[in-house]
Order: C-alpha cells, then sequence, then structure tokens
C-alpha cells in the first residue's frame, strides 16, 4: 500500500472472494480506507454455502461495501460445476438489485452467458473485470451500465484484440486494474511471473495513454471519475 501510494495511486478497490475473506476485505477498508466489494467468486464455488449468500446480505446490511463481488461465472477451468456457479452468481445478482449496488464480474470464457444474467436481474451496473471479449460483447456491457476492467493483459504486445479494444473503446468506459497479485503486466512476466501490485498502476496506465496517444493525465482523470462513477461516489 506504501508503495502504491509512493506511486500516486490514491485508492484501491478491494473485492472479496469467499464468506472466509469477508473480515479480512473489511480490514483493508479498516487499516488503509480502501473501498470494498463483497461477493462469492465462482473459481470457489465448492467452498459456498447457501448460508453464505445470507451472511453477505447481512454484511451489506451495514452498508461498508461500495459494490458485489467478485462474482460472475467461469468457464475457463473444467473442473468448476456450471450449476453450483449459475446459482451463486443468480442468487448474488438478486442480492446486489435488492440493494441497488452494482457489481464486479468474473467473465473469464463467459461473456455471453454473464450477460444473459445481468439482462435478466437488471443490476445496477458494474466492472467487467479483465476484460477480453469482442467489441460486440462490450458494446452490450456497455449498454447495461457497466465499464470495462484493463490492467496487465493490455500490456503484452501479443494481446491484439484487447489493445485494440483498449484504442477504440469510449474513455468513459474503460477502468483501470491490476488483479493483484495476479495478471503480471509484461514487465512482471517471467517464469514464474513476479507478484503483481497496486503499485504497478501508474505504468498500465501509460500504456493505455501511448495506446491512445491521449496524455496520462488525461487516462488518470478519466479512468478515476469512471470508477468513482460506476460506485455512486461522484
Amino acid at each position: 500500500m506504501a508503495r502504491s501510494r509512493d506511486q500516486g495511486v490514491g485508492q484501491w478497490l478491494v473485492p472479496a472472494i469467499t464468506a472466509a475473506t469477508f473480515d479480512k476485505t473489511a480490514l483493508m477498508q479498516h487499516n488503509y480506507g480502501a473501498w470494498i466489494a463483497l461477493g462469492l467468486h465462482p473459481i470457489y464455488e465448492a467452498d459456498h454455502r447457501d448460508e453464505h449468500l445470507r451472511l453477505l446480505r447481512e454484511r451489506l446490511e451495514h452498508g461498508a461495501a461500495l459494490a458485489v463481488g467478485e462474482i460472475g461465472l467461469d468457464f475457463y477451468l473444467p473442473e468448476l460445476d456450471t450449476e453450483r456457479q449459475i446459482h451463486f452468481f443468480e442468487s448474488q445478482l438478486k442480492i446486489a438489485r435488492d440493494y441497488d449496488l452494482p457489481v464486479i464480474v468474473h467473465i473469464r470464457r463467459s461473456q455471453d452467458q454473464v450477460l444473459k444474467y445481468l439482462r435478466k436481474w437488471k443490476v445496477k451496473g458494474g466492472i467487467a473485470h479483465a476484460f477480453n471479449g469482442s467489441e460486440q460483447q462490450a458494446a452490450e456491457f456497455i449498454k447495461l451500465g457497466f465499464c470495462l476492467g484493463f490492467g496487465g493483459a493490455m500490456t503484452y504486445d501479443g494481446s491484439q484484440r484487447i489493445r485494440r479494444l483498449a484504442q477504440s473503446l469510449p474513455l468513459e468506459s474503460i477502468v483501470l486494474e491490476t488483479d493483484a497479485p495476479d495478471i503480471a503486466p509484461s514487465w512482471l512476466a517471467g517464469s514464474p511471473p513476479k507478484r503483481n501490485e497496486p503499485a504497478q498502476l501508474p505504468q498500465i496506465a501509460a500504456v493505455l495513454a501511448q495506446l491512445r496517444q491521449t496524455p496520462i493525465s488525461e487516462i488518470a482523470s478519466q479512468t478515476s471519475i469512471n470508477t468513482r462513477r460506476i460506485l455512486g461516489l461522484l
């Protein structure tokens, strides 16, 4: 956190991934003033129980979380149970709608399916995390009130589709992210890659500025505004 402050990062959005991480996530807010989201991540579907959905509602009653997340669907890992993922995703979309909160969605190999349930439950927008879909899918998320998250993957020359989208999408629909400690940017690549962290965000912003031929000050300002708008802080 200190390193990221030294690099000019002024705020962080930290999502929970399981009910067991709700308390640790809340400590990020208490200790550092971070914004937090609470949710049950699809990759950990085997750990989730229906009582965790009730616990999520109880925590949201306190009003500390600005979003429900990280939630969604993951169709990349074959060992995951699709029906359980959908059950917990739909249940959390309903909770987000009931509390009028945005959602942070995980969409790995599942963009169309996530869009299907977002249309069904009509939540208050959110962030499509680590977006790597098509231009048409991007447009559909934007129609539903979502911003698209771009981070480490955008920094690789080989990520042509992601880089084209980062260049062409309205800047008002983009937020920057790290997914720390994962999705390491190109300068941290290796085997294994080095640990990603929020201090990398300004350099990620510089890549977006270069791709769009836009001053980095404009990138920083607009993506910060976008994040605050999505989280209901404007």
